[in-house]
């Protein structure tokens, strides 16, 4: 990240992004963060850290993006419920666990399915899937459905209702989860989503999926 991102920023870019990266990477909150700062001799407030957060998440998520290996043609897909009014956080690994994609949905429905698929697909790190493995939710299978007939999705790729075949993507909900649990809650949409960005970038740097990230 350029010296020019925290430009203007009452701490140096080191101490923003120490921060940042805990708070991503360990259950910890805010305050946490404060009591850990302020052992170090370092005044800062609570809510600055969340400010941080909340800018800084998206352009680690964003940066890594670049750099990330190249996935398999066999896509898990799976969603997991996010305490609050956001809801639903749609995810997919490929048989690896190597993360394809995440998106934060408001609704558990087929045009959130769809739309998560789009996304997936739209990602550069990401192939043309052969199968896509889902849950027993109705929505994916006419999602899939209209992918096909709208050919983004070839008329050949294949899609399983296997439970025990999700149970690798069931796993890695854990590693997101185990970060978002003790949280006490999103504001909004808007921060939750740009927190889950980072959530995820940090779940995907832990895995190994980024080559190169300087």
């Amino acid at each position: 990240m350029s010296s020019n991102s925290f430009k203007w920023k009452h701490f140096v870019g080191e101490i923003i992004l120490l921060n940042v990266r805990w708070y991503l990477k360990y259950p910890l909150s805010y305050r946490n963060l404060k009591k850990m700062m302020i052992e170090r001799g370092i005044q800062v407030d609570h809510s600055t850290i969340m400010r941080w957060v909340h800018q800084y998440s998206p352009e680690i998520e964003k940066k890594i993006r670049r750099h990330l290996r190249p996935t398999n043609d066999s896509w898990r897909v799976d969603e997991t419920y996010i305490k609050g009014k956001w809801k639903y956080l749609y995810r997919a690994v490929d048989s690896n666990g190597d993360t394809i994609d995440f998106m934060l949905s408001a609704k558990r429905d087929q045009k959130a399915a769809k739309r998560f698929f789009k996304k997936a697909l739209s990602s550069n790190h990401n192939q043309i899937p052969r199968v896509i493995t889902v849950d027993k939710n109705p929505a994916y299978p006419p999602a899939i459905d209209k992918l096909k007939n709208d050919k983004i999705l070839p008329k050949n790729v294949g899609i399983r209702q296997i439970k025990y075949l999700n149970n690798i993507i069931e796993q890695d909900h854990r590693s997101i989860k185990r970060i978002v649990n003790p949280m006490l809650g999103f504001q909004s949409f808007q921060s939750a989503n740009k927190t889950l960005k980072g959530i995820e970038a940090m779940n995907m740097i832990k895995k190994g999926q980024v080559d190169t990230f300087n």
